[in-house]
């Protein structure tokens, strides 16, 4: 039986519109019928160390609230000829029409979808679309609308690294489950589970958590106190064989599925901004410059500039001089692109983030680069991102 559980290994060549973190995907796990539990007596906390009594009801209202969005989905698929269960993860309702976001991963190859929701009641789901770039989907189950209940979507770009956060979905097959974390780091990234040259491709605005995400938490909400969702709860950080929790844990932010879940719905798919630029993301900028005579230390260096794409059509180059870079070859003498539609771009990850949360297929904008030491403005007119 498979299990849902993302590994993260390390990232070597980044390809503009999504870049490459390479990342060994499992499927779910399988339900739990029943948990052997041990009987431990209550023993007094020192004084002082009791809960806040506020906190603790904050938390259970949120469950309380919350829990009933979230949802249980066993997947099972075609085997050697026959229908066999592939495992399960989470997911939560959106809207009153029944449709349900998880990640791509958990529906991935699967041919009958049963959602089991907070109260044992279940039923079947479609498939509404799928995008394995940013590792989202949308399924729809039909049932009454007052049975299914809406979680709101907050706003990822205000969040905070030590911000408290909640998770809540289905470990090892234990439905509704809550755990309780902060946010440990933002603007990480994630490669895309996706075959040939898209590979390449990495989900950009990833948000890490030490809240306990385990296999079967994938697909599930993470929540800020509000009980709004920030994030979908999809990869974990192991070592070695282990596919249990290491207090590293990651989430696509909200925004990402605000823009892309409206998409599925409406026409299965999502199109992706391109720019068309390759960049060696072996090191950042400002390690290029402590050895090498950069006019800035921050910003992207282009290495080429793929031909026919957008950034070659606009003018836009690439490097053709070799650098010696930590004993490393390194392309440099490139375009630096240091801001897009006047929005200053420190970092590849920051340009992939921009792009694909404040731009749209067949856009112009402006991209401000430094050539031989000047500044210029090149307008660019996006294409769409190469499947």
């Amino acid at each position: 039986m498979k299990r849902v559980v993302l590994v993260l290994a390390v990232l070597i060549l980044a390809n503009l519109a999504c870049g490459q973190f390479p990342i060994s995907r499992e499927r779910a796990t399988p339900r739990v019928a029943e948990v052997p539990t041990a009987l431990a007596l209550p023993t007094a906390l020192p004084e002082g160390t009791a809960p806040s009594a506020s906190e603790e009801a904050l938390l259970i209202n949120l469950y309380e609230r919350a829990n009933p969005a979230v949802v249980n989905i066993d997947v099972a698929g075609a085997l050697e000829g026959e229908l066999t269960e592939l495992g399960s993860g989470s997911g939560f309702v959106i809207d009153k029409q029944g449709h349900i976001v998880t990640n791509n991963h958990v529906v991935v190859d699967a041919e009958e979808m049963i959602v089991t929701f907070w109260d044992g009641r279940a039923a079947r789901a479609s498939l509404v679309g799928q995008d394995p770039y940013s590792d989202l989907a949308v399924i729809k189950v039909e049932v009454p609308e007052d049975r299914l209940f809406p979680l709101e979507l907050g706003d990822s770009d205000e969040l905070r690294v030590g911000q408290q956060v909640i998770a809540i979905g289905n470990p090892f097959g234990l439905r509704g489950s809550m755990t309780v974390g902060i946010i440990s780091a933002l603007g990480r990234s994630l490669s895309a589970d996706v075959e040939g040259e898209a590979r390449y491709f990495q989900n950009p605005d990833i948000i890490q958590t030490d809240a306990a995400i385990n296999p079967g938490n994938s697909g599930g909400p993470l929540l800020n106190l509000r009980g709004q969702v920030i994030g979908i709860n999809s990869a974990i950080r192991t070592e070695g064989l282990s596919t249990v929790n290491s207090g590293v844990g990651f989430a696509v932010s909200s925004n990402t599925v605000r823009r892309v879940a409206p998409q599925l719905i409406e026409k299965g798919s999502v199109s992706y901004p391109y720019l068309g630029v390759t960049v060696d993301n072996r090191f950042t900028l400002a390690e290029v410059s402590l050895e090498v005579n950069m006019p800035v230390d921050q910003g992207v260096l282009i290495t080429s500039v793929p031909s026919g794409g957008p950034a070659e059509q606009a003018g836009l180059r690439g490097g053709d001089d070799i650098a010696n870079v930590r004993g490393s070859e390194f392309t440099v003498g490139g375009d630096i692109i240091i801001a897009i539609e006047g929005i200053p771009i420190h970092s590849f990850d920051e340009m992939i983030v921009y792009l694909i949360n404040k731009t749209q297929v067949g856009q112009t904008v402006d991209v401000t680069v430094i050539r031989d030491g000047q500044e210029l403005q090149v307008p660019v007119k996006l294409g769409e991102r190469p499947k």
